[in-house]
């Protein structure tokens, strides 16, 4: 199974960013993430 770069930590931080008001768009853009797995990350 492949290791992810994130570690729980930081995918905790990057939802939080968004429900803080970002738009996810530039959330993803700023971290070096798709919306396909910000959306998947969420879920």
């Amino acid at each position: 199974m492949k290791r992810s770069r994130f570690s729980n930590e930081q995918i905790i931080g990057i939802l939080r960013e968004q429900e803080a008001g970002a738009v996810t768009a530039d959330v993803c853009r700023s971290d070096g993430i798709s919306e396909a797995t910000f959306y998947k990350w969420k879920a």
